[in-house]
């Protein structure tokens, strides 16, 4: 087949994906001037280029604050952008939480507050609720990383300890009308879920908070599980007054960059088969799925014929017991390689499409059919380097690491697997 480089051609496919899902499409989605002040604000690691895009498009007066991850900051004119760690939260974080919720306090029926929110916003927007500290929460985060929960309930259980998520925001920012714009990275784009909901009605109750501890078998600190036992700490719920002059839009979200990959794959004359935009479970056992999958279309053309492509969007999750490096993709193209095998033409892409892979510095990796033989040929073990969640020193080893920095936008990972 006429494709010189697959793995330029995955690259390129990527691209487009993150290109649809680009943050200046805000534009797209203004809302009605309002009579009174216009009030910004956001968390997420988009919020910073939605800002730029959305101060650009606006041509009334405005002000506010977003908060994004260190190092995914663009400048803006008229919204102070406040940079934040992630995944686990730090004092800059909470102290733009707490200068947010002051922002919107106070403001009349008149006036308009837009939410600006993306993925990483759980984290980047926190603030404890009362009678916790930010080093409960740091805590909290830190062990629903090691556990692998799923997006859903890690923020059923932040939204409880957050004075701000789950809702919390639009209930301060209540009377003003508010207008949110959401770039999706969850499975099935749930309000509820992109950053916690901050704006939206939290549909998830302290019951199933507790259940999410109980599930994992999650140590929290005291004054945690003591706010999960008080009724007065739940989130607000459908029918909330914060909620009646409220609107939430989708500026963008995962379904769409696999579509626009598809597109791309079918102009080469690769046939795309869309695999579904939110898989989930653990990585590793994803990726031997996706081998799987893989191996029958190279030896039998089902369930599409080669040459062919197959997308799938969403996140899956490590449940940490080593100490090596390395997200959530660069596990589910160890796992694919192993279970692959050397498959002869078949190469796969995994990526974030924030650019950032769990916390290194690749957006995620690529495996090729000389995947193995070239790790064993550097030293390498692979199994050993996937028990010991160490996928990054392997796909460093072999130079198959993928980096493309910070994207400014967020529709959680991309996945290809072409079959030639």
């Amino acid at each position: 087949m006429p494709l010189a480089d697959p793995r330029a051609f995955l690259r390129r496919l990527a691209e487009a994906a993150i290109a649809r899902a680009a943050p200046d499409r805000v534009a797209e989605h203004l809302p009605p001037k309002p009579a009174g002040r216009t009030v910004v604000v956001g968390a997420g690691k988009a919020s910073a280029a939605m800002a730029r895009a959305f101060e650009a498009a606006w041509p009334h007066p405005l002000d506010g604050l977003v908060v994004t991850r260190y190092g995914h900051a663009v400048p803006c004119r008229r919204i102070e952008v406040v940079e934040a760690a992630h995944p686990v939260p730090d004092a800059a974080g909470a102290d733009a939480a707490r200068h947010i919720l002051d922002l919107v306090s106070g403001l009349g029926p008149d006036d308009l507050v837009v939410a600006l929110m993306s993925g990483g916003g759980s984290a980047l927007l926190t603030l404890p609720a009362a009678g916790l500290t930010l080093a409960d929460l740091q805590a909290v985060n830190a062990a629903l990383l090691r556990s692998g929960a799923d997006i859903g309930a890690m923020n059923t259980l932040r939204k409880h300890l957050s004075a701000i998520a789950g809702g919390r925001l639009a209930a301060a920012a209540h009377p003003a009308r508010l207008w949110t714009l959401a770039i999706s990275d969850v499975p099935g784009d749930d309000p509820a879920v992109i950053a916690s909901g901050p704006t939206v009605p939290d549909p998830t109750t302290l019951a199933e908070a507790r259940a999410v501890v109980a599930r994992y078998n999650l140590a929290l600190p005291a004054a945690a599980a003591a706010r999960l036992d008080d009724p007065a700490a739940e989130t607000p719920k459908p029918g909330h007054p914060a909620f009646r002059n409220a609107a939430f839009r989708l500026v963008a979200r995962p379904l769409e960059s696999l579509l626009a990959a598809a597109e791309l794959a079918r102009a080469a004359g690769i046939t795309p088969l869309i695999l579904g935009d939110a898989l989930t479970g653990e990585a590793r056992e994803v990726g031997t799925a996706m081998a799987g999958i893989a191996r029958a279309v190279a030896e039998h053309d089902l369930p599409v014929a080669k040459p062919a492509v197959l997308l799938s969007g969403g996140e899956t999750t490590v449940t940490v017991r080593g100490t090596g490096k390395g997200g959530r993709n660069s596990e589910f193209l160890l796992g694919f390689a192993l279970a692959a095998a050397g498959l002869p033409g078949t190469f796969a892409l995994a990526i974030d499409t924030d650019g950032i892979d769990g916390s290194e510095d690749n957006a995620g990796a690529i495996a090729t059919p000389d995947t193995l033989a070239r790790l064993e040929a550097a030293g390498c073990d692979p199994a050993a380097l996937l028990a010991n969640n160490d996928a990054y020193s392997a796909f460093a080893a072999i130079s198959n690491l993928v980096v493309t920095g910070p994207t400014h936008t967020n529709v959680n990972d991309f996945r290809a697997v072409l079959v030639m």
